[in-house]
């Protein structure tokens, strides 16, 4: 999933020290606390006019300025400029410019770090033009904070299940693993014993991640039960619930059983290879399995994510958001809303393996007549978004900590559960 795996860990921007690395306040801004609630924004009529700078993240995006070139063809006298940001130096860029009162017109934005730039007043609110039922609610909701939008989604992300099912045949499982906990954790099981057996090469029934980003693993499980980690009301933090203490013993149990690797080895590269029978993985994976083992394309399917109570899953991505700061605010709307067109969306999905953010986007480019998108198209209906709170990145730190030592036995779910309520209620929840 693309939600921030490449975030630097720590903050080395100017006016923000360490120990506030993601509660950075800006220099020469106003020391209130929580972003302006200003009115939104209004998207004028006409064309879009002058120059308008962006930046993208990752590598040069060529499907991005395909489009920005289409934009351009639209309204003549628009002049658009992208630039695109590595991951890893991202978070640092953007924290700067927003301190410094020195950013570009627009940007996409790491969705779990939405909260926490609105909170430094960086970016303008949504314009009401804009609708929330256009999008998928969970994807709308990484642009919210403090029940305000300042973004637009743009990249949905999500994962959902691949299995081998070469491997699961010989486990004596037809059609795809069951879709409820108990039944699925059955069927692993079943799959397990097959390991050096009918599955000489298999290792693992499922490459369940531990360690670095496993929260994104198993935060869903808590809301599949009903439960959450965070009471937005009470504004309280509520891992020492029962729904929590149940999903622990769900992800535990998985290495508890052997049914995962402990050796943080690379799950995708195991499914590949016949090491790992089952995955959870975003789209992208299913491109890379196509690109580079299309030999392959047989042997995998997906499915949504097994669930106990309800279905969930996460809301990942990236998010179309225009600065408070920006020179050409009207233009960056314009082309923000452009860009989430469902017929401009379609073509984007198609060239880049994206997921589309934007409900009609999959209708416009029959997204769905893919088998293997299903499953994605089904999870982003029941997806959720992290806590929009500014200490996000240390909650989920913490999160990642205590699961490892759950998942090598080191500790126990009581245990867990107690060091996450202590460690949470003692970062608090920022702004």
């Amino acid at each position: 999933m693309r939600t921030n795996r490449h975030t630097a860990r720590t903050l080395q921007a100017l006016c923000v020290t360490l120990t506030a690395a993601l509660l950075a306040t800006g220099c020469g801004r106003s020391e209130n606390s929580g972003p302006d609630k200003d009115a939104a924004a209004k998207i004028g009529d006409g064309p879009a006019k002058g120059k308008l700078v962006m930046w993208s993240m990752g590598d040069t995006d060529t499907a991005l300025k395909d489009l920005a070139k289409k934009f351009e063809q639209q309204n003549p006298d628009v002049d658009v400029q992208i630039t695109a940001v590595p991951w890893d130096a991202a978070h640092e860029k953007l924290t700067t410019a927003i301190a410094g009162g020195n950013t570009p017109d627009m940007s996409l934005i790491g969705s779990t770090w939405m909260a926490e730039m609105a909170a430094m007043k960086g970016f303008q609110a949504t314009p009401k033009s804009i609708k929330p039922g256009d999008f998928f609610p969970g994807q709308w909701d990484t642009t919210k904070y403090e029940d305000t939008s300042y973004g637009v989604p743009f990249i949905a992300d999500t994962s959902a299940i691949y299995y081998r099912t070469d491997i699961t045949a010989k486990a004596g499982i037809k059609g795809a693993p069951a879709g409820d906990w108990d039944g699925y954790l059955k069927d692993l099981k079943a799959i397990q014993a097959t390991a050096g057996k009918q599955n000489p090469k298999l290792r693992n029934a499922t490459g369940l991640l531990m360690g670095f980003n496993s929260w994104l693993f198993w935060l869903p499980m808590v809301w599949q039960q009903g439960g959450d980690i965070y009471d937005a009301e009470a504004k309280k933090f509520t891992f020492d619930s029962p729904e929590v203490a149940e999903a622990l013993k769900y992800y535990g149990g998985i290495f508890k059983d052997g049914m995962a690797p402990t050796d943080k080895t690379d799950a995708a590269q195991g499914f590949r290879d016949g090491l790992i029978a089952t995955v959870q993985q975003g789209a992208s994976t299913g491109g890379n399995l196509h690109k580079d083992s299309p030999e392959m394309d047989g042997k995998w399917k997906t499915m949504p994510l097994p669930y106990a109570k309800q279905p969930a899953g996460l809301a990942g991505g990236s998010d179309l958001a225009v600065f408070k700061d920006a020179d050409n605010p009207d233009a960056a709307w314009k082309f923000a809303e452009f860009l989430t067109e469902p017929a401009n969306l379609a073509t984007y999905a198609k060239a880049t393996g994206a997921l589309p953010a934007a409900v009609q986007a999959w209708s416009e480019g029959k997204l769905t007549e893919d088998e293997k998108m299903k499953a994605f198209a089904e999870q982003l209906k029941v997806t959720k978004a992290p806590p929009a709170i500014t200490t996000w990145q240390q909650i989920a730190d913490a999160i990642d900590s205590e699961l490892e030592k759950l998942a090598l036995g080191k500790a126990t779910v009581a245990q867990v559960q107690q060091s996450l309520q202590s460690k949470a209620t003692s970062i608090g929840t920022g702004r």
